[in-house]
């Protein structure tokens, strides 16, 4: 991953993607989108249509990504349990990144599981980045501790 471009780069997710939160399964895609970035593991957006009714409670926050613009954030909810601002999206993001408009992302370290294919991902360490690790990408990762500067 760090021959990852910069600016980072879109592209599809060749297997299914599964989020499990609150018990249940709460979204499956086959077009999953995944955005590489340098030092980072692969941050995966899946269609809106992947998401179970219910499951992403608007909120009001807003932030900005020199790449893709202005994301809004989402709480997560299924099964009595809620992921406060664990998913983000892009209502309108930059070229080229604009197949991500609405596409959700979520945090793989606030959910019970998040799948790619038969293998459960791995967190990205650190509490700011969403990657989903795999055992196709070697690190090191940004987000650690000590890696906050790189």
């Amino acid at each position: 991953m760090w021959d990852y471009p910069r600016p980072p780069r879109l592209e599809p997710v060749r297997r299914t993607v599964r989020v499990e939160f609150g018990g249940v399964e709460i979204a499956r895609t086959d077009a999953a989108l995944r955005v590489l970035e340098t030092s980072h593991p692969p941050t995966v957006y899946l269609p809106p249509g992947a998401w179970a009714p219910g499951a992403l409670a608007a909120r009001p926050e807003t932030s900005g990504c020199e790449w893709k613009g202005r994301a809004v954030y989402f709480d997560v909810v299924s099964g009595g349990a809620r992921a406060e601002k664990a998913a983000w999206a892009y209502p309108d993001p930059r070229a080229p990144h604009a197949a991500l408009r609405d596409h959700v992302a979520v945090y793989p370290a606030a959910m019970d599981a998040c799948w790619i294919g038969d293998e459960r991902v791995t967190p990205q360490p650190g509490g700011f980045y969403g990657g989903w690790i795999t055992s196709r990408v070697v690190g090191p990762f940004k987000g650690g501790p000590g890696a906050w500067g790189w």
